[in-house]
């Protein structure tokens, strides 16, 4: 547990309850794990975020297409017959 033998935890411990006294150390440790548990919760949410703005729209098919789309696109598409007159 990163290099730390049971003594150094030991030191450790004992330090952190003079520190803060027995009676604060639940209270700490629910409030670390609140904290941890909103971190989390934040980070997964800005990951899916960011996964879903990389999907691209799916394309649909011009076989799948609404027909008067298509007619609508052809019209776009191919100049009237006033504007030839006109030129």
């Amino acid at each position: 547990m990163f290099g730390l033998g049971p003594w150094e935890l030991l030191v450790i411990f004992v330090v952190i309850i003079i520190l803060f006294g027995p009676k604060r150390l639940p209270e700490l440790a629910r409030s670390l794990g609140r904290s941890i548990k909103e971190f989390k919760h934040a980070s997964q949410g800005l990951k899916e975020e960011l996964d879903l703005s990389n999907i691209d729209e799916p394309s649909i098919p011009e076989s799948t297409a609404n027909p008067a789309e298509k007619t609508q696109k052809k019209d776009q598409e191919t100049p009237s017959a006033k504007s030839d007159s006109s030129i």
